[in-house]
């Protein structure tokens, strides 16, 4: 009798431990992200959480696809892993040369070689801005194989950095800069806002860095401008992604919605992927708060980077 007591005790506490880490789904939600990738010429993966609730709903989630400049987040946890270790000052003096460039119209890259410039600056301007000769400059400051090894410490299994990355050529050639899931790339930034990356006072830094996003015209301009959103976009040729949280008034939700192999490949905002950002970030915002009347003033059009 005390052995099937036990036994069934036991039982009881694995369905209740095995309930409580299930992740579950809105099938509703499921439903309505179905409908709206339907017809999109190219991949897709979307990954999203309530994260009041728990309720996730998903679409090619653990699918990799191209990172494009959302790299700069697992770049930016290598730099802060390495101020947490003292290796570098979050504040410390930088001297910029123009073997640092990057091609474009970066603030950074107009620079005068020889110029002064804080650590911190550059580490925001990588961010807020999308700076690719900042970015490319802090990946070399934290090493690529290093913020690698901080992404699978931290049980990212799929993040990766692959240019100028030893080893990662092949990985280059198929998805570039760098590569990641939806859903990891939102569990990332999930771990930001939780104080769990790198450090408590790490990602509190790293979280009011990302909710400074000068990129605002796809996914932020569907979420009203006094609602705080962390975020970072990327784009290549042939894929559109972003990762957004959105500290919403019913509960904070974090999406991540990521294409490859697009048939569009215009770079103007009625492409294809950047009209289904906009799209997903619209039907999800309307979704968590459906009391809002807000929507995007007549004529902003004119006023979207």
């Amino acid at each position: 009798m005390i052995r099937k007591s036990i036994f069934l005790f036991v039982t009881l506490l694995f369905l209740v431990y095995t309930a409580g880490s299930q992740t579950k789904t809105d099938k509703r939600l499921t439903q309505k992200l179905q409908m709206l990738v339907n017809d999109f010429k190219g991949d897709v993966g979307i990954y999203v959480q309530n994260l009041r609730t728990g309720k996730v709903a998903s679409i090619n989630a653990d699918t990799i696809f191209p990172t494009a400049s959302m790299i700069k987040v697992p770049i930016m946890c290598g730099v802060f892993d390495k101020i947490e270790k003292k290796e570098l000052s979050y504040h410390q003096n930088l001297t910029y040369r123009d073997s640092l460039l990057y091609a474009g119209e970066d603030i950074l890259g107009s620079f005068k070689d020889g110029e002064k410039i804080q650590l911190s600056k550059v580490q925001m301007l990588s961010i807020t801005t999308s700076d690719n000769t900042a970015s490319l400059w802090l990946q070399k400051l934290a090493g690529s194989e290093n913020i690698n090894q901080w992404l699978s410490e931290n049980g990212f299994e799929y993040t990766r950095l692959n240019s100028r990355t030893a080893g990662r050529q092949a990985y280059q050639k198929l998805y570039g800069w760098g590569q990641t899931t939806p859903k990891e790339m939102a569990l990332l930034v999930k771990k930001i806002r939780d104080g769990q990356a790198v450090s408590p006072a790490a990602s509190q830094r790293m979280y009011r860095n990302m909710v400074r996003i000068y990129w605002d015209a796809e996914a932020l301009s569907e979420i009203p401008p006094y609602i705080q959103a962390a975020s970072k976009q990327g784009a290549v040729n042939r894929s559109r992604s972003e990762v957004v949280l959105v500290n919403a008034p019913h509960g904070d939700y974090v999406f991540c919605i990521a294409t490859k192999n697009q048939k569009d490949e215009s770079w103007t905002s009625d492409n294809e992927g950047y009209q289904l950002i906009r799209n997903l970030s619209k039907l999800l915002w309307n979704y968590y708060e459906p009391k809002s009347t807000w929507k995007p003033a007549e004529g902003l059009k004119r006023y979207a980077d």
